[in-house]
């Protein structure tokens, strides 16, 4: 088949400089192209990259783009800048996998020849689903995001599918670690925002301090920066000022973004016990990180968010506590102290954790996305989208 992948205005691919969609889909192109497939992924223009190469069998088309800005608006406005860039350098195929909002309200039946059009929405819709024609297939993230989809336009259900995201799980699964001198390690892997519920988290860990508790340290691991989706360095350096009234240095690290994917491994193994209390209600529709953390042999422990419940499963797998009750940062913190305090319940929640992450990796992900990529373009299929 010949496959075209279409990504947001902000970013690159491959993934210099995060992202969890990049990573995803870069990943998922070169499956495709291993397995004998045709496949151009267009991103954003990046400084020393080449517009247009081919590299490990994925042609890689790359055009201008924008920076990424705080207001949902102005995001959207250059959405729809990029969308019409994309239209105009579409090359023709079978499948066109499409990662902004704009583009598919006009590219089926615009631009036919650039393929069925697959859309996976990476964000809570924002009203586009009403305007959407001619939408082979709906990859729903989440059963939150696949809900909050059909409650815009009812009709797609017959076209949406819940897959969630796809993530390199043998890359960050290894063999059991030993516990490290410094005690358990409890941190958080991902963008230094606060609807990521850090301020929660921080908060549970000054509480933690208060406890007699075997020895523990904290790691946090991401992006700070506006332009790659964090708070800015002011959050960063508010978190670690609270972390210091409580914990002594030598028990606090603040590690810069990890874009490479062996350094990141390394941070996930780190970590025994990986703490996501994300408070987006709206704005999480998967949790990459956490399915990279339970793959690398943590236990996760994730506030209650919809999102999560599709994988993580209270006490059998990680721990999902009430990030909404009056005393989240009490519960958060009685949650950690159990843990850290009980390495045999760690290690079983850590194994099924492991185990339960092959669903998503790409080998498997990518044999039932191609099925149904098949399927989309078989004559029988066109026939009946077309009633």
């Amino acid at each position: 088949m010949k496959i075209t992948i279409v990504m947001g205005f902000f970013l690159p691919v491959p993934p210099a400089a995060g992202g969890a969609a990049e990573k995803s889909w870069h990943g998922l192109a070169l499956e495709f192209a291993r397995r004998g497939h045709d496949v151009t992924v267009i991103s954003r223009r990046w400084p020393g990259w080449p517009d247009l190469e081919t590299k490990d069998g994925v042609t890689h088309l790359r055009i201008p783009g924008f920076a990424h800005t705080k207001k949902l608006w102005r995001n959207l406005l250059l959405d729809f800048a990029w969308s019409l860039r994309v239209q105009r350098r579409l090359p023709p195929a079978e499948i066109v996998v499409v990662n902004a909002v704009a583009l598919p309200c006009w590219l089926g039946w615009l631009r036919p020849k650039a393929g069925r059009v697959v859309v996976m929405p990476g964000r809570m819709p924002k009203g586009q689903f009403r305007a959407y024609n001619h939408i082979a297939r709906i990859m729903a993230t989440s059963t939150p995001v696949l809900a909050a989809v059909l409650a815009e336009n009812p009709r797609w259900a017959p076209r949406a599918r819940i897959y969630g995201y796809p993530v390199n799980v043998s890359a960050f699964t290894g063999p059991p670690r030993a516990l490290p001198k410094a005690g358990v390690t409890l941190g958080f892997v991902g963008r230094i925002h606060r609807e990521k519920g850090l301020d929660l988290l921080v908060e549970a860990f000054a509480l933690l301090a208060e406890r007699e508790l075997p020895p523990w340290r904290v790691l946090f691991c991401g992006p700070v920066d506006v332009a790659r989706g964090g708070s800015g360095s002011e959050y960063r350096d508010a978190l670690a000022a609270r972390l210091a009234t409580a914990l002594p240095a030598d028990r606090v690290t603040f590690a810069p973004a990890e874009f490479d994917e062996a350094a990141l491994v390394r941070r996930y193994r780190e970590l025994d016990i990986f703490c996501y209390p994300s408070l987006a209600a709206q704005g999480e529709t998967f949790g990459v990180a956490v399915v990279e953390a339970m793959a690398a042999g943590a236990v996760p422990v994730v506030s209650a968010l919809a999102c999560f419940t599709d994988f993580v499963k209270d006490g059998v797998n990680g721990v999902v506590f009430d990030h909404t009750a009056s005393d989240a940062a009490k519960r958060l913190a009685t949650v950690l102290a159990r843990l850290i305090a009980d390495s045999g319940r760690r290690a079983a929640l850590a194994t099924q954790a492991a185990a339960d992450t092959q669903a998503y990796d790409f080998p498997i992900y990518a044999d039932r996305l191609l099925a149904d990529f098949q399927a989309l373009v078989s004559p029988l299929d066109q026939e009946h989208a077309a009633r």
